[in-house]
């Protein structure tokens, strides 16, 4: 496996040699950049690695300037000092975010992830090895990509930040899109139910029809309905309106219900 470090501090650099001798001696140092700009001719000039150790904070600025100016498209393992990137950097090619001071265990941690979305030679070819490595990858960025929280606006000039785990469900009423809490409140929210769709971890909330998308803990009980469909009874309910699960999404429903998160 050959490596390239883009790091522009002596003791990062020795510390992070230090923990690949340690943890993966199998990995083959191709060089050491310590800028954008070494980085960007390094990348225009040269085959591409099987891994990256990139830091963030770099001697001629951030280190996300280079993906600006030339395609990176192995896999890469940040080293930071600096928590505030964590996001930016999965939606590079990001499969780890390692904060500095720099452990072994963490660097285990690391290896074990990029073992796991590197396939064997023997089982695939490198080009269906190569798009299978990018699709986890982007995988991996869109599940770290989904909502935590929502800024809620209430009372004129306020928002309220709620955790995503507080949520029951999302509804249209009217033309307005809503939340309904834990605790029976709902909100309004700036948003159409497609976006929240988009926005939020499908293991966690189901779209079951175009006016809502729920939890689980939302969900009191289920009835039989016509024509092999389903009618879910939530545990607030903000309506009278049967809540209909399609004849062609009961399947999947289902095994929505039954998935372990």
């Amino acid at each position: 496996m050959k490596a390239l470090i883009i790091e522009d501090e002596k003791a990062a650099v020795r510390n992070l040699l230090s923990l690949l001798q340690e943890v993966a001696p199998q990995v083959e140092i191709l060089t050491t950049l310590d800028s954008i700009s070494e980085s960007i001719e390094w990348f225009n000039t040269h085959a591409m690695p099987d891994i990256v150790f990139m830091d963030i904070h770099l001697a001629d600025g951030s280190a996300f300037e280079i993906f600006k100016h030339t395609q990176i498209s192995c896999p890469i393992i940040f080293t930071t000092a600096y928590d505030e990137y964590a996001l930016q950097a999965f939606k590079v090619n990001s499969i780890d975010y390692l904060l500095k001071p720099i452990g072994s265990k963490e660097m285990e941690q690391a290896f074990k992830k990029l073992n796991i979305l590197q396939p064997k030679p023997e089982q695939v070819s490198t080009s269906v090895a190569t798009n299978d490595l990018l699709s986890l990858i982007n995988a991996i960025k869109k599940e770290e990509g989904y909502r935590t929280h929502f800024l809620v606006p209430i009372k004129g000039d306020k928002l309220l930040p709620l955790a995503i785990e507080s949520i029951h469900y999302f509804y249209i009423k009217g033309s307005l899109a809503k939340l309904m809490l834990a605790d029976g409140t709902s909100y309004s929210i700036p948003f159409n139910l497609d976006e929240l769709t988009e926005s939020v971890n499908p293991t966690l909330f189901f779209r079951v029809n175009r006016q809502y998308l729920l939890s689980r803990e939302a969900i009191k009980d289920i009835s039989l309905w016509f024509n092999s469909r389903l009618s879910v009874n939530l545990v607030h309910e903000d309506d009278e309106e049967k809540i209909i699960v399609s004849k062609t999404r009961v399947a999947e429903f289902k095994k929505w219900f039954a998935r372990k998160q």
